[in-house]
Formats: C-alpha cells, structure tokens, sequence
C-alpha cells in the first residue's frame, strides 16, 4: 500500500493543508500519516481564526514518535506545504531525509506556497528565498503556480516555450519532477487553464475550463493527489491526467455548490470517479 507522510497545516472548519490532503489521499486508498504544523479554527482568508502554532520541536518530536514505531520505513514520500517559518521549513527538510534514511526509495514533494498571482508573496519575509535556496535542492517533485514556477526559475513566463524554459532551470536545481498546477500563457486559450508535469526527458499538458471562483486548498490536493498517481504509476503523464481530472471534477462541485470552501465530504466520489475526465498532449521535446 502506497504510503504517505504529509507535514502541512490543520483547520477544523474548511479544508486546507492536511485538512484537504489527508482526507483525499486516504479516500485514494493511500495510508496517510498527517503531522500538523498549526492548527487553526479555520484558514486565515477569513480574516480572523484562532488556534495554536506548534514549534519545530514539536513537529519533529511526532515524527520522532512515527520513526520509534518502525513506521518511516514503509513511507512512499513526504509531503509538504506552507512552510510558516524558516525553522519549520529546516525541519521538514530533516523529516524528509530521516525518512529518507529509513527508506532509500522514499520520495519528497514539496509545495512551495509563497505567493501568487494577483496577490504577490503573502509568506513571511525570508520564506521565498529559503525555499529557493535550501528547500528545492533536496526535493524530488515541487509543484509551484505559475507565480511561484517564476520566481523559483528567476524569470517571468509568457509563452509555453517560456514555460519550459523555466521548468528546466527548477529542475536543474534539484527536483526531477516538476508540476505547474495553474498555468496561463499568451499562445493559451484564455478560457482554460493548465497544468504542466515535466522531467529533463519530458513534458506533458493538460488544459480544463477555467472556474472564476477562488478556491482555498485546491493546491493542497492537487499536489496530494499528483504525488499519489506519480507513486502508484511511475508515469508523470497519467498522474497529470488523472489530478486534473479529480480536481476539476472536485472544483466544479464545489463552484455548483455555491460553496467558499471546498466540499470535499460532499463529493468525495469526485476523487476515485471524477465526473469529468481531460486527456493529456506530450509536449515536443
């Protein structure tokens, strides 16, 4: 069974972070082994929220506890998400590599949220530059937005060649695989939006119609539910086939649901039997 260790933020009401991820991995048939770095009354796109933020102590110490059971072993991959500081980040690093320690094999996916289109970097001062710099080499998958791919790659993207252009300079910093989860350039239709998954050997796209809502935490599962694919099926092109799908369906229900948050319990057959399906085009080399 495919394992993951998911080391992200927690909410009670709504779904972001862990409070997303856990719950689609595990209704994927993935074993979920979720470690929270907050844990908050709701997302702060509210405004308000209350709820402690636990200390890179206290995070590692779960994993530690994880680790004492002979558990790290049988872990697939490590995933994370919104780094709140540049200690936690270093610690989600060290989880990443102890579970590497433990299983050679074990991958590590990382989202790096720091920003975004529309809203510039909305991460505390430092967070970017750590990503950039000491998070992405040790990272075997990253999954940024378009805005994110930008800064990571040190360039602005307007094209799909643009596009591929700045996907080779993250990977040459260390992921192998590389995941845009929301891309739009001037040779795209306007009414969609796409993702790109590519290696050093090849590229592939998927476009959906594009929902003009804001959705908290559909990066979160996005990013789950590509690691998951990737590890059940080695093949990037069916993983980016398969997320779009799952995630489009899920956003399409939500927005039909007239819902700010997403309904991920409501329709959580959209995760295993997606209503709508988007087939892939490999892109030339």
């Amino acid at each position: 069974m495919t394992t993951i260790l998911s080391i992200q933020s927690s909410v009670a009401f709504g779904h972001v972070g862990n409070s997303a991820a856990a719950f689609a991995l595990m209704r994927m048939g993935v074993e979920t082994y979720p470690v929270y770095t907050v844990h908050y009354s709701n997302t702060t796109s509210y405004g308000s929220w209350r709820g402690p933020n636990l200390s890179s102590d206290q995070v590692m110490d779960v994993v530690t506890g994880v680790d004492e059971r002979g558990a790290l072993a049988g872990v697939d991959a490590v995933l994370s998400g919104f780094q709140g500081s540049v200690a936690m980040g270093a610690t989600i690093v060290s989880a990443a590599e102890l579970v590497k320690r433990r299983n050679p094999k074990a991958l590590y996916c990382c989202d790096p949220v720091m920003g975004d289109v529309g809203r510039g970097m909305y991460v505390a001062a430092g967070i970017p530059e750590f990503l950039r710099d000491e998070v992405l080499p040790h990272a075997d998958i990253a999954t940024p937005n378009q805005y994110e791919l930008n800064y990571l790659a040190g360039r602005d993207t307007h094209s799909l060649t643009d596009l591929r252009a700045a996907i080779d300079l993250v990977i040459a910093q260390g992921p192998r695989v590389v995941l845009v989860t929301s891309a739009m350039a001037d040779d795209m239709s306007a009414d969609s939006i796409s993702m790109v998954a590519a290696t050093s050997n090849e590229a592939w796209l998927v476009s959906t119609p594009r929902i003009h809502q804001d959705f908290t935490g559909s990066g979160d599962v996005t990013a789950a539910v590509f690691l998951a694919r990737y590890l059940q099926t080695s093949d990037i092109g069916t993983a980016l086939q398969d997320t779009a799908s799952v995630v489009f369906s899920l956003l399409d229900a939500t927005a039909r649901a007239g819902s700010r948050e997403l309904t991920l319990v409501a329709d959580q057959d959209q995760i295993v039997h997606p209503r709508h399906t988007f087939a892939v085009t490999r892109l030339p080399d």
